[in-house]
């Protein structure tokens, strides 16, 4: 390639042809040939391609398909090379040969060093520019970050708080049912009540059991009646607290019957109480331990998600971070979103930044849910394919057009309302799979049906934390 070749490029105007023959010999002269890539879609932007002659297309990755976004077709035109000024510039789309012919490849490092050369206030400019909309790119993604961060902590204080408030609820009845226990037993010792008596009212006590009672709950309320009279009839002043305790338990009249002829006299209402206040007791133990163990697993899932315990690349069960991911959001899944879990079998592991991944999972299931405005069916779907983990979220929402589609990917792409999105969640969902783990992610829309879909490479054994093998020799 000759400087004459150069000169009638609109692009090159001002420059000496001295200039031009720093260009040249800085750059490389490449071939175009027809359906053969020269950069893509994604990759660092190393070089600054300049079309000479011929033609290529611009192509661009949607879900599936790939798509002709423009054309590269008149002698000047450009494409590439923003390392010159911006160390994580990437080519914004796939260059493959469309007509034979020719273009000048520079690299980024020397597209630099001559405009600071032969434009330094210009090269400036530049700089400045790209360098301004990357702060505004962090800054957004920071309060994109912290705004994700307070809606999943304010959901999981609510999350917390409920078992919390249950288990209070218990330990404060739980003093009073102990409370009673001692009572009656102090009443019991005080008649003088025999050995031989008390065994006989803790065999009768063994044969109740809370939640033992009729389930239907007219028998209930029934029962509950028959008791309360009995129980009034004998004298007993505690009839109306009793007898749904014992009716809850299995108690009926025969059982009542025995009980009083263990326990005769003044006896009878101490012993009914002390009954009473022990399956009280085993009942509201029970609410403690469901309630600290949802606690626990509430922790254990935060834990999970947040990775905060485990090294950067491990080994990660997609599964696991796909539930952990949905305790964290449970707050936004209650009313009216049935969640379809379809897992595979044997899915393999794959090798990845687990916190990053839980991030892709809370964009896309909070996208899911937000498109079918709260109300719907989300399926989530992991199994194994040619080699890679895929991972579906599936919702019923209206779907989207071609044309938003087609965007969803873009930084700063949004249809939501002022206020409720900053077009962020997609583009680091994309860079996180592609770029972080080698995966793509794609979209199938249709009105009702609306699939993200994530695919993850199976780690080959000698990929950063997947297990060694061992020589058997």
């Amino acid at each position: 390639m000759r400087v004459a070749d150069l000169r009638p490029l609109a692009i090159f105007e001002g420059l000496t042809d001295d200039q031009l023959a720093e260009l040249l010999e800085a750059g490389t002269e490449v071939r175009i040939e027809p359906g053969v890539d020269l950069f893509r879609e994604g990759e660092h932007a190393d070089h600054w391609w300049v079309l000479v002659d011929g033609a290529i297309h611009l192509v661009r990755r949607v879900g599936r398909e790939e798509t002709v976004v423009g054309s590269m077709d008149v002698p000047g035109r450009w494409a590439g090379g923003f390392r010159a000024w911006d160390e994580h510039g990437v080519y914004l789309a796939t260059g493959r040969g469309r007509t034979p012919g020719r273009v000048l490849r520079v690299p980024a490092p020397a597209l630099r060093e001559r405009s600071f050369a032969w434009f330094p206030f210009a090269a400036h400019l530049i700089e400045g520019l790209y360098g301004t909309a990357r702060s505004i790119e962090s800054t957004v993604r920071q309060r994109e970050a912290l705004v994700t961060l307070g809606t999943l902590a304010a959901g999981l204080a609510h999350e917390i708080n409920n078992p919390a408030a249950a288990a209070s609820r218990a330990v404060a009845s739980l003093e009073d049912a102990c409370g009673t226990l001692l009572s009656s037993l102090g009443r019991l010792a005080h008649d003088e009540i025999s050995a031989r008596q008390f065994t006989a009212l803790d065999e009768l006590r063994r044969e109740l059991e809370p939640g033992a009672g009729p389930r239907d709950p007219l028998a209930a309320a029934d029962l509950e009646d028959a008791l309360a009279a009995w129980l009034t009839g004998r004298g007993v002043a505690a009839a109306g607290t009793l007898a749904p305790t014992l009716a809850d338990a299995g108690a009926d009249l025969d059982w009542c019957a025995r009980a009083a002829d263990a326990l005769a006299g003044s006896a009878l209402e101490p012993g009914l109480e002390w009954v009473a206040s022990t399956l009280a007791t085993s009942t509201l133990l029970a609410e403690v331990r469901e309630s600290t163990r949802r606690v626990s697993d509430l922790v254990a899932a935060v834990r999970s998600y947040s990775q905060m315990d485990r090294a950067s690349m491990q080994l990660v069960d997609v599964t696991e971070g796909l539930e952990s991911t949905l305790v964290m959001l449970g707050h936004t899944l209650r009313d009216g979103v049935t969640v379809v879990r379809d897992y595979g079998s044997g899915v393999p592991r794959v090798a990845a930044y687990a916190g990053e991944l839980n991030q892709v999972w809370t964009n896309l299931i909070d996208n899911a849910v937000d498109a079918m405005g709260g109300a719907g069916t989300l399926r989530l779907t992991t199994r194994a394919e040619d080699g890679n983990v895929v991972v579906e979220v599936t919702d019923t929402g209206p779907g989207m057009p071609p044309a938003v589609a087609a965007r969803a990917f873009e930084a700063f792409y949004t249809t939501k309302d002022v206020g409720r999105g900053t077009g962020l969640g997609l583009d680091i969902a994309r860079r996180i799979v592609e770029e972080r783990h080698g995966g793509t992610i794609g979209i199938d829309s249709s009105p009702g049906r609306t699939v993200l879909r994530v695919r993850l490479p199976v780690p080959s054994p000698d990929t950063p934390g997947a297990p060694q093998t061992r020589d058997p020799g």
